[in-house]
């Protein structure tokens, strides 16, 4: 289960963050993105390397990832 889809971008320092299904997100710079809520997590950039995925997860009720 995904509890909260971000991402970080080292060029702009924005924390992203894609709340529902298909709510595509940009940081303020454009570098990276991020996609699909609580659903599924699609990010990416011009260069990876300018991007950091701060999604969480639960593997059941009990544990935090």
């Amino acid at each position: 289960m995904i509890l909260h889809n971000k991402a970080y971008c080292k060029l702009c320092k924005d924390v992203i963050e894609s709340m529902s299904r298909h709510h595509f997100v940009r940081c303020s710079c454009g570098e990276i993105f991020t996609d699909g809520g609580h659903d599924y997590v699609r990010q990416g950039a011009n260069d990876l390397n300018n991007l950091v995925d701060m999604s969480e997860y639960i593997k059941d009720e009990k544990e935090r990832i």
